[in-house]
């Protein structure tokens, strides 16, 4: 692997608009306003990169939690974004797209400075993907029709019978910390297409873009208390917001064991629920393909932003015949996915998010070594500040091994040789996740089929974890219930009423 950058070009190359942002004071977003805490409990965010603090945020308290929820039933039940003709919410969302967009290089920055992942990568993927689903997600706000509905016990004429598509009302919206910003928008956008309010909150050690956001949330149009942004811990600030009477909707992105815990606290008041939890990928490589240029379609599905993304292409099956030349394949990338700090304009791959994750992979890492995995790749950290885990392959791999059946969310992948289509399929479907897989291979039937045979929520052929807004997405199994994105995406943000009247 290449030396690391030295670090301390990593901070000296924070620009001057994102040093001004990270002198701000702590403050949540509540009513369109920058209010204070009732406490002073604060929470450090780091730069991964280099392992510093960079500034603090708001640990909110459970009367900070309630205030933000208070804020959004009162601009719900007052009709303030409902009572709006859909024409003009519409008009408002794509603002908010506009000023995103006019606003990209900086939030690129600060998503690199926070997340760790490369400033480029974060312009490239992570801020077009936060416009498309605002904008995408904009104009299904004045298509979400009811429909007239002839009754099928009754005479033609006795009654009128129709639907109505009603919004589900307050919103209390977690999103993740590997994708900040695209996860706050996709959250917030058929939120708000669907006339629900809401709370968003960030996770607590990628807050600083959502924190921007409200910026421009405002700036956009939105009516007080419609959008409401708040920072805290996941176990006390997210825990109010679930248990919260006022909330009707939890939209959750996170870890399977949070969401099991989510899906719980919601039952009291029989809240909805979406839930996109944890993954742990298929990607199977058939012997028809060409593995020179398969082999990097396989390593990006693991290594792209550090392994830390739900649909990581963790788990590899490469044909019997091919399984060395795709090892070799997959090591040969070894240097364009060498991690380096997130301001390097070469750097293809950045730190992990937190010490605490870093921990994590290289536990697991270890885990395999002594249960007999080897290491064909990779396997250790480099010596520098920051969290940084060099891209690793294991082999010598069985399905009983926590390498293979637990989700690591890191630059990590176990590769395993297979004979047949039923055998690949039957080891594919061997987990508790199901919520993305890829397939390598030139016959087209034997795409469908493996399409029709693995249990997950998406399927990609030849590529990997390609994701628009217009698709849904979701997971099968312990990945998650209910689909975001799509016409299922906004749906879920609605109610439907029927309504019958006596002719």
């Amino acid at each position: 692997m290449n030396d690391l950058t030295p670090i301390n070009y990593q901070q000296a190359a924070y620009s001057m608009a994102a040093k001004s942002f990270l002198s701000r004071s702590p403050k949540l977003f509540i009513n369109n306003e920058w209010v204070t805490s009732s406490h002073d409990a604060t929470i450090a965010v780091e730069d991964p990169s280099s392992g510093k603090e960079i500034c603090r945020i708001v640990d909110a308290s459970d009367k900070d939690v309630d205030r933000a929820v208070a804020a959004a039933r009162t601009a719900f039940d007052d009709g303030r974004w409902t009572g709006l003709p859909p024409m003009q919410r519409e008009r408002i969302i794509n603002r908010l797209a506009d000023l995103l967009e006019a606003h990209a290089d900086e939030f690129a920055e600060i998503e690199a400075i926070d997340n760790g992942k490369p400033k480029g990568m974060a312009a490239a993927v992570d801020v077009p993907g936060a416009i498309s689903q605002l904008r995408f997600m904009a104009g299904w706000a004045s298509k979400l029709n009811g429909e007239v509905i002839q009754p099928y016990t009754m005479p033609t004429g006795a009654v009128f019978g129709y639907t109505l598509r009603e919004p589900v009302g307050v919103a209390a919206q977690i999103v993740p910390w590997n994708f900040p910003l695209l996860m706050a928008c996709l959250k917030i956008a058929p939120a708000l297409a669907a006339g629900c309010t809401l709370v968003l909150k960030p996770a607590e050690q990628t807050p600083l873009t959502a924190l921007r956001l409200a910026d421009l949330v405002a700036e956009a149009g939105f009516p007080a208390g419609v959008v409401n942004i708040i920072t805290g811990n996941g176990h006390t600030a997210g825990d109010r917001m679930v248990k919260n009477p006022d909330v009707d909707k939890v939209a959750f992105t996170g870890s399977t064991e949070i969401g099991k815990l989510i899906n719980r606290n919601a039952t009291d008041t029989l809240k909805h629920v979406t839930l996109e939890l944890g993954g742990k990928s298929p990607v199977v490589i058939m012997p028809d393909v060409d593995v020179a240029q398969v082999a990097p379609g396989a390593a990006g599905a693991i290594f792209f932003n550090s392994g830390q993304v739900c649909v990581a292409g963790s788990r590899l099956f490469a044909h019997r015949s091919i399984f060395d030349q795709v090892i070799e394949g997959v090591a040969a990338t070894a240097p364009f996915w060498a991690p380096r700090p997130s301001l390097d304009p070469q750097a293809h791959a950045g730190p992990l998010v937190s010490k605490e994750q870093f921990d994590r992979v290289m536990g697991y890492i270890e885990a395999g070594k002594r249960d007999g995995a080897s290491v064909a790749m990779g396997g250790d950290a480099p010596s520098a500040d920051g969290y940084y885990v060099n891209p690793t392959v294991l082999v010598d791999v069985n399905p009983q091994m926590s390498v293979v059946r637990e989700e690591i969310f890191g630059p990590v992948v176990v590769a395993q040789r297979f004979d047949d289509l039923d055998e690949v399929a039957k080891a594919a479907n061997d987990t508790c996740f199901g919520l993305g897989a890829g397939v390598w291979t030139r016959d087209v039937a034997t795409m469908h089929k493996l399409a029709a045979k693995i249990k997950s929520g998406t399927v990609w052929g030849n590529c990997h974890a390609v994701i628009d807004a217009a698709l849904p997405f979701g997971g099968y199994k312990e990945s998650g219930i209910g689909r975001e994105q799509g016409r299922q995406g906004v749906e879920a943000y609605l109610e439907t009423k029927s309504v019958i009247i006596q002719l």
